[in-house]
């Protein structure tokens, strides 16, 4: 089954990988909706250079830790579409700090965007997935989902509870041709990943390039950063027909992190 005409709304997507995921499903003929922070400019261009494979794009602003502004969203995407056939929660904020120190509003910021704004957008899209028999919902985890590191707390907790999450889900509309799963990614080199390098040397007392070779990519056997490249071609095979009975589960793309 081809996935052009279909649309695809990406959370955190003006940048990273999520803008990786959304160029990805553009150069298959899906319409795109893309959500996020970013200067007006940038997001046009974004949004021109998503267009250039003939498909439609627009923006939505929303901030992922208000649902009114969620629950917005999804109508635009409705209202312009139809219908949004492929969820993609992407949106995600990070921090670095030791449990005694670390502010409690990150640790409510951080369940919002990278917990619970999973919920809001799930629960607003899967009425017309279910009303039209077919949708994907793929949850950006991480390999944080599945272990822990020092200094993190809250962004381990929110990963794991997003597995929990995506189970449950898979379960509701396992005989509704709508799937549930979750990516979860090692270090890629993104913006979220470049601020985290500064901040884990200063929790750490090292240098920046200590933590990329003795911190992150100590943990990938393969000694190599994955690419937006690699998430986008796997979150299009969960998107195809062979993938139609992966659900509820979570796939690894980590150079070798979790298999130690």
């Amino acid at each position: 089954m081809s996935l052009k005409g279909k649309t695809a709304l990406i959370t955190g997507s003006t940048s990273g990988i999520g803008l990786g995921i959304a160029k990805g499903f553009a150069a298959q003929g899906v319409n795109i909706v893309i959500n996020g922070f970013g200067k007006e400019d940038a997001i046009e261009k974004e949004l021109k250079e998503l267009e250039a494979n003939g498909i439609k794009a627009i923006y939505n602003g929303a901030d992922m830790t208000k649902p009114d502004e969620i629950a917005a969203m999804v109508k635009q995407a409705e209202d312009t579409f139809g219908a949004v056939d492929i969820l993609v929660n992407n949106a995600g904020i990070q921090h670095v700090s030791p449990i005694e120190d670390f502010p409690p509003e990150k640790w409510d910021a951080i369940m919002a965007i990278n917990l619970s704004s999973s919920f809001h957008t799930t629960r607003n899209v899967i009425t017309k997935m279910r009303e039209q028999g077919w949708g994907r919902i793929i949850n950006m985890c991480s390999a944080h989902g599945l272990v822990a590191s020092p200094y993190k707390s809250a962004y381990v907790a929110a990963k794991h509870g997003i597995l929990g999450f995506t189970k449950t889900i898979a379960l509701e509309v396992a005989q509704e041709n709508i799937t549930c799963n979750a990516i979860c990614p090692g270090y890629v080199r993104t913006p979220l990943v470049e601020n985290q390098i500064a901040d884990t040397a200063k929790a750490r007392g090292i240098t920046e390039e200590e933590v990329i070779n003795d911190v992150m990519l100590k943990a990938q056997w393969t000694k190599k950063f994955v690419t937006v490249e690699q998430i986008s071609g796997l979150a299009l095979f969960l998107c195809s027909d062979t993938a139609e009975n992966i659900t509820g589960t979570d796939i690894t793309i980590d150079g070798g992190w979790t298999a130690a």
